[in-house]
């Protein structure tokens, strides 16, 4: 008997207004012939570059998005509290200490299958958060019967990132590393059927850096003095992977990335 596959598209951090407009003008294109079962997206930089609320988790869900993850801008929006507690489609790091508002995991039926999102944040450069392995570790003992699982590990240096795919080979179906905005080109399948890339990239502007304004990154670097940072205009970029996993194993048996970019604003 043929084993199906469930088919994931997982986007890239949305940064702002323009990256929250592509990835709806993106998806409406490329969802009637790709058409995963289930769309997740990291959403912590959507709303002007910094954090998310209700009214753009929502504007995301009506473009094709299913589930949101964040990352280390979760807390830049007050708005974010309430949303985190009211809506179990949106995942924030599951590293932060016990008590800290929302969920780090969640559980979205899929084809007939559960399947398991968790979020962490690194702490290489970037936070003193609980660790992220023995995190990992906690949920997916709470969790012994789930087969699909997908990890979006939020972090900084390429190292951690790797780690946490080695570390889950075999135990998760894919990790999926986020926070860089730079797409690599490293996607792969490890040899316990783990799905691995070290970063997806982002959706939003590319003449930008990292999605926000060019002069004032520049300045920043040059002067050493503080700078108040804006979501770039001009062309977009769509970064993503499309992850097969199979039916019966939840191991990915397909990974391969999507790029799309205008070649100026507007085409």
């Amino acid at each position: 008997m043929e084993v199906g596959v469930l088919k994931i598209l997982f986007i890239g951090d949305i940064v702002g207004t323009p990256g929250v407009e592509y990835t709806a003008e993106v998806l409406a294109e490329i969802l009637p012939s790709l058409q995963p079962n289930l769309v997740v997206a990291n959403g912590e930089n959507a709303h002007h570059g910094r954090g998310i609320n209700a009214r753009i988790a929502e504007r995301l869900y009506d473009a094709g998005v299913e589930i949101l993850t964040l990352g280390n801008h979760t807390w830049d929006k007050q708005e974010v509290v309430p949303l985190l507690e009211e809506d179990a489609r949106v995942v924030r790091p599951a590293n932060y200490p016990p008590g800290t508002p929302g969920t780090g995991f969640t559980l979205c039926p899929v084809g007939g299958h559960e399947v398991l999102i968790i979020n962490v944040m690194g702490r290489t450069f970037l936070s003193q958060l609980d660790c992220p392995f023995r995190t990992v570790d906690g949920i997916l003992e709470a969790h012994p019967n789930v087969r699909h699982i997908l990890v979006d590990v939020h972090a900084e240096t390429t190292s951690e990132k790797l780690a946490l795919g080695w570390y889950l080979d075999g135990r998760a179906s894919a990790v999926i590393g986020t926070h860089t905005h730079v797409p690599t080109a490293d996607e792969r399948i490890l040899p316990h059927g783990t799905g691995f890339i070290t970063d997806v990239g982002m959706v939003g502007p590319s003449d930008g850096i990292l999605g926000m304004d060019r002069g004032a990154v520049i300045r920043r670097f040059t002067t050493q003095m503080p700078q108040k940072f804006t979501v770039a205009d001009g062309p977009r970029q769509f970064c993503a992977v499309v992850l097969e996993l199979a039916d019966d194993t939840g191991r990915t048996v397909g990974i391969q990335r999507l790029f799309k970019a205008q070649t100026r604003f507007g085409s």
